[in-house]
């Protein structure tokens, strides 16, 4: 994390300091492959509303 301190992170057991490890590639590799998409031309800002249950734009309902 960005606010760790070398100090922090070697208090943490071996365990613990693999799962950060591992989150970190796991973001990096989700933004490496967010980034290789194209962009979507025409649609709704901010994150996707399927996922989300973002299901309305401006207190109306919208279809897919």
């Amino acid at each position: 994390m960005a606010d760790e301190t070398p100090t922090q992170a070697r208090d943490l057991p071996p365990a613990a300091q693999r799962a950060l490890e591992e989150a970190r590639a796991r973001r990096a590799a989700r933004d490496a492959a967010a980034a290789k998409l194209p962009t979507e031309l025409g649609g709704r800002d901010g994150p996707e509303p399927v996922r989300y249950g973002d299901w309305e734009k401006q207190g109306l309902a919208i279809d897919f």
